[in-house]
């Protein structure tokens, strides 16, 4: 780097204080007119799941480094006590623009397409007597009520769950705490209607109401939630058995420490103390709420009749022309390279080549990596009965892919009880590659099919995860594919791919020799740019080589969905540098790597981001993308994105997330929806009909 650059003393954004700035572009699609009123309501949803994440995993990292020793502290480049404070700030005011759009945008537009949203919880005529009956016949029963003193033994409050702490009259020091029964009965209720407004209220405004009659000396219900550390703190992964060790780790998440307490803004700062003291709560892990908590659950918000109007217009996955007309997808895969890109076409493509392989007599080997499963999966069922068709099936399971180790176990399982040879979990190590290899009897002259995506093997996933995935014979390809699952079956330690790249291993220094290769293009007077799609970027050696891209010259482009700790165009570092993000409807969850390598493109597609995680963490694979027909595919999603000026943020030095402006006269580009209308015309283009 230049001496210029000495003149920014800071180059890279902190990582968390970067995905509070992505979690503000979810919020962002909630504050937008133009977004449907049901849509909306789900990004306040996706929000509100988003920071109960954030609190239960990363709050927790930078508490372990809080309670550094000082002289350790100083050699961070970001103070944690600093960095918490600024988040606490941040949340704060992320909540409160929360509950601006709440109260001055949703609720109004309720009313206005006749949803009546009761939030004031006064009842009144009528109301007061269905909410009594509902109350006796059906929630009466479920409640728990619990009498603490502020010294006593300390009331357990479950992670995520929802409560009522109540205030009583002359009795300093005590006070009660009541389950809000959410999970038998669900968040909303309907009430009786008037005319045609339907007409809802919180289960929380039930329960309230009804607690006067039920707790003596009653005096007032706040609302509160923990959340807590979602970590399982696995003492030593290298040494016993890893599988038991997170089997009982799975058992004591519900009761980790606190890392944030949600409470009601009304409740008396006395109070407050009150309850820190009972809960063991330090002043920095509680943030002030709302009168409700766990907006999550209107993921469920009743919809109402004839609601068409208040969601997305519905984009059915698509059909494949070609595909459809074929009589076997293992055929095709043999003759050329089978591109797929979900949510936009169908995931059934790879449960039908699946299905083709447990049915085919030459067929004799299945191997699969699995990170996050669908508690229902086809593909899954298909390896079931790959077994029972008397095939070798191995599958590696990650049962370290938080919050979702539990199915995974399930399924690990079921397949070991069916006699699949099941691996799990590298110790220090996570597999996040998203592979499998389909072999072939060795008379069969038949040469292996891989799978390599962006993506999970999940069904439900697939459904809104914008993903690609590649299935080729190409041998190059399969040939690399297999040291991997070689890797993971401990049969060698270090894996010798000639086209992938892999990480642990080659990834880092292959990237690092790619972006090294464009520099060398700029100073030669060649072409040379990148053109780059991931989820995060944070790895701060990756970055400082695209600042040294930038700095040669090299034109850099970026999709970065979340978090960016790279500062675009900063004078003498980064001004060649552009990043965007794009927000909507569907989550952007692919990798797509493009180098202009001197007028001879290269483009890269696969699991990993530019993390270090990613890089030096994880098992990965990388594929170049060597069948013309897809490249020309890839590269024009790609630009597609690029060209979004409706749904794409610009990505500043101080992340504040403006909206990328059409240039005049320029007409309005959705990438979503503009990707989806390629994709739709492809086979009209080519005569076909739609079957």
């Amino acid at each position: 780097m230049t001496e210029e650059t000495l003149i920014h003393k800071k180059i890279f954004f902190e990582r968390d204080l970067s995905w509070l700035s992505f979690n503000a572009r979810v919020l962002q699609e909630a504050a937008d007119p133009d977004v449907p009123l049901y849509e909306r309501i789900r990004f306040l949803a996706i929000f509100s799941n988003n920071l109960d994440e954030f609190f239960r995993v990363r709050i927790t990292a930078l508490k372990q480094f809080r309670n550094l020793k000082k002289d350790t502290r100083k050699l961070l480049d970001e103070n944690p006590r600093k960095v918490l404070k600024k988040i606490r700030q941040t949340v704060q005011e992320q909540q409160q623009e929360f509950g601006r759009i709440f109260r001055t945008q949703i609720i109004p537009g309720l009313r206005r397409n006749g949803v009546d949203l009761l939030t004031n919880g006064k009842f009144t005529g009528q109301d007061t007597e269905f909410a009594r009956s509902f109350f006796e016949h059906s929630l009466k029963e479920t409640l728990d009520i619990r009498y603490c003193t502020e010294s006593g033994p300390q009331c357990f409050l479950e992670n995520h769950a929802l409560y009522f702490a109540v205030s009583l009259e002359n009795r300093p020091g005590h006070f009660a705490i009541v389950n809000i029964p959410v999970t038998s009965f669900g968040r909303f209720i309907d009430l009786p209607s008037e005319g045609k407004t339907r007409r809802i209220c919180f289960i929380d405004d039930v329960v309230r109401s009804m607690l006067p009659g039920m707790i003596p000396g009653f005096v007032e219900a706040y609302a509160i939630k923990l959340s807590r550390d979602a970590e399982l703190h696995i003492d030593d992964e290298f040494d016993g058995d890893l599988l038991e060790k997170i089997k009982k780790g799975l058992k004591d998440r519900s009761g980790g420490l606190p890392t944030r307490f949600l409470y009601d803004p009304t409740m008396p700062g006395e109070f407050v103390r009150m309850l820190m003291n009972h809960f063991g709560i330090r002043r920095s892990d509680t943030v002030k709420g709302g009168r409700y908590h766990n907006f999550n659950d209107f993921f469920s918000f009743p919809f109402p009749d004839h609601g068409e109007a208040l969601e997305y217009v519905p984009m059915p996955p698509l059909p494949i022309d070609r595909l459809d007309r074929v009589d076997s997808l293992l055929d095709e895969v043999h003759r050329r390279d089978l591109l797929f890109h979900f949510p936009y076409q169908r995931f059934t493509y790879v449960t039908r080549l699946m299905e083709e392989a447990v049915n085919d007599g030459e067929v004799s080997k299945i191997r699969m990596t699995l990170y996050r499963v669908a508690a229902q999966s086809a593909l899954l069922n298909s390896l079931l009965r790959a077994l029972g068709n008397g095939k070798e099936v191995t599958v590696f399971i990650e049962v370290k892919a938080r919050f979702d180790e539990e199915t995974n176990i399930k399924w690990g399982d079921q397949l070991k009880a069916a006699g699949a040879t099941v691996l799990y979990s590298y110790p220090g190590i996570k597999v996040h590659s998203k592979m499998f290899l389909i072999e072939y009897d060795a008379g069969s002259g038949k040469l292996p099919v891989a799978y390599l995506g962006t993506g999970n093997f999940n069904e439900r996933t697939a459904r809104v995860y914008c993903d690609h995935a590649l299935i080729t014979a190409n041998p190059h390809i399969t040939r690399d594919v297999a040291q991997v699952f070689h890797v993971l079956e401990r049969k060698i330690i270090v894996p010798k791919p000639r086209k992938l790249l892999v990480a642990p291993f080659n990834l880092r220094k292959e990237f690092h020799s790619l972006i090294d290769r464009e520099i060398e293009h700029a100073r030669e007077g060649r072409q040379a740019s990148m053109l780059i799609k991931m989820n995060s970027l944070e790895d701060r050696r990756i970055i400082r080589k695209l600042y040294e891209a930038s700095q040669a010259g090299v034109r850099v482009r970026m999709i970065v969905r979340g978090i960016c700790c790279l500062m675009p165009g900063l004078r003498g570092l980064s001004e060649n540098i552009e990043i965007r993000s794009i927000i909507d409807r569907f989550l952007e969850h692919a990798r797509l790597y493009l180098f202009a390598n001197g007028g001879e493109e290269e483009l890269y597609m696969g699991s990993a981001d530019w993390m270090t995680r990613n890089l030096d963490r994880r098992i990965e694979t990388i594929t170049p993308i060597l069948d013309k027909r897809v490249f020309s595919e890839l590269r024009k999603g790609l630009e597609i994105q690029w060209a979004d000026n409706t749904k794409a943020r610009v990505i500043d030095a101080g992340q504040t997330n403006p909206y990328v402006q059409a240039a005049e006269g320029e007409p309005r580009r959705r990438a979503q929806y503009d990707f989806y209308a390629f994709l739709e015309k492809k086979s009209v283009r080519k005569g076909l009909k739609r079957i």
